[in-house]
């Protein structure tokens, strides 16, 4: 009964676990589901560079284009390509910046420090720049 017990608890935890993977890997389904109330205006998409600049682009790099890392982080990602490993979507855009990627926090939440309307400008601004 107690190793029954046990492969159950290791089977509910591993399938957790599973299920954390795969989310981070396509998304989030749930704040895909979220609309940007931001239209992207060009005064939008200014006040998105101005917040991106101070916050964002001393990891992701002054252009988005991805940062370097160092010994005790992994690099930044390249915010204007097509290859988005957390969703891209505006609300997953929007989720990631305000609620980090847990569990490691590689990518920190930002929401404590940024107002949300502040957040949906960078996500205007990230779109601007996207690769044609």
């Amino acid at each position: 009964m107690r190793a029954s017990l046990v492969l159950v608890l290791m089977t509910v935890v591993f399938s957790a676990a599973l299920g954390t993977m795969i989310l981070s890997a396509q998304g989030n389904p749930e704040a895909a589901k979220i609309t940007n109330p931001v239209a992207a205006t060009p005064e939008s998409i200014a006040a998105g560079k101005q917040v991106y600049t101070r916050y964002c682009a001393v990891c992701h790099g002054i252009n988005a284009e991805g940062g370097s890392g160092s010994d005790i982080s992994p690099p930044a990602p390249d915010l204007t390509d097509k290859e988005w490993k957390r969703g891209g979507t505006d609300g997953e855009i929007f989720s990631v910046i305000k609620n980090g990627v847990p569990p490691d926090l590689s990518m920190e939440p930002w929401g404590d420090r940024i107002k949300d309307p502040e957040i949906w400008n960078v996500v205007n601004y990230l779109r601007s720049l996207a690769k044609k």
